[in-house]
């Protein structure tokens, strides 16, 4: 990710590994850019699901001796898991580091109005070109609604839903532009005489 914009840049976290998009992320951030990851719930770990199933629950034990009210606060949904993982990475107690967080945004699902902007993905942090074929791996999603969260089936419908509707909708856009290339070829000989009047003036 090169250039900074004010506007943020979407990142589809799907077959991303979560350390290694969270590295880029947290850099990227800190140097002043804005980002907003969709889709945090189809982030991959490396290791087999067991495995890190048996870490997360080591960590939900770890509490404050004296008052465990007071913390430490143990995220379960994928996109707090992924901001936790990008907090760690950056100096959140400084104030550099809170302007930094705070120019992140993390989404489990494709909420709007991002369903309608352009998604990129980053290439140094893909699983299928980090990992090794052979290597196990397991998603976020599973791996949370497995240890506290409720809400796997609701982004699922909500997906299901949106993918759905973006059917129906390049389907119309795609009628549209065969209409379009149709009426363009049915005035150009109406038009021809007056585009060459525009090109006359220097308008190409």
């Amino acid at each position: 990710m090169t250039g900074l914009t004010n506007r943020a840049i979407v990142i589809d976290g799907r077959g991303h590994l979560v350390g290694r998009l969270a590295s880029v992320v947290a850099k990227y951030l800190l140097q002043g850019g804005k980002v907003a990851v969709v889709r945090c719930e189809e982030l991959n770990l490396s290791g087999h699901f067991y495995r890190n199933k048996v870490k997360y629950l080591a960590y939900l034990r770890k509490r404050c001796n004296v008052n465990p009210a007071r913390g430490p606060y143990h995220f379960r949904a994928p996109s707090r898991i992924f901001y936790k993982a990008v907090r760690g990475m950056i100096p959140h107690k400084t104030k550099r580091g809170q302007a930094a967080l705070a120019r992140l945004r993390v989404f489990d699902g494709i909420p709007p109005p991002y369903d309608k902007r352009r998604r990129v993905c980053v290439p140094i942090a893909m699983r299928i070109l980090c990992l090794r074929s052979d290597r196990k791996y397991c998603q976020v999603g599973r791996l949370s609604s497995e240890v506290g969260w409720h809400y796997q089936n609701v982004v699922k419908n909500l997906e299901r839903k949106r993918k759905a509707k973006l059917r129906v909708t390049l389907a119309h856009n795609k009628i549209m532009k065969k209409l379009t290339v149709q009426a363009r070829e049915k005035i150009s000989k109406v038009a021809e005489p007056f585009n060459k009047i525009i090109k006359s003036y220097g308008y190409e």
